[in-house]
């Protein structure tokens, strides 16, 4: 059996929900890796564009391997 991956569309809305709600950003896309593995513990990484086209990181973490994940970073883009 082939390993499962997260589910990038379900990971981009999370993240959208939580930095417009935790950091007051309106978010205009999230682009999540559509690869990542699930394995609880492990990190990714995902691109945010804000509507003013300010652009930044969110690090999610995969918590278990029903692959929930929860908002652990947010830095921005130079």
């Amino acid at each position: 059996a082939c390993g499962t991956v997260i589910d990038d569309s379900k990971a981009e809305d999370a993240v959208q929900a939580s930095v417009e709600k935790d950091l007051n950003v309106k978010v205009k896309s999230v682009d999540c890796p559509s690869d990542v593995d699930v394995k609880a513990g492990k990190t990714f990484d995902c691109e945010v564009t804000a509507v003013n086209g300010d652009k930044s990181t969110a690090t999610l973490k995969i918590l278990n391997d029903d692959a929930d994940v929860a908002f652990v970073g947010y830095k921005k883009s130079q």
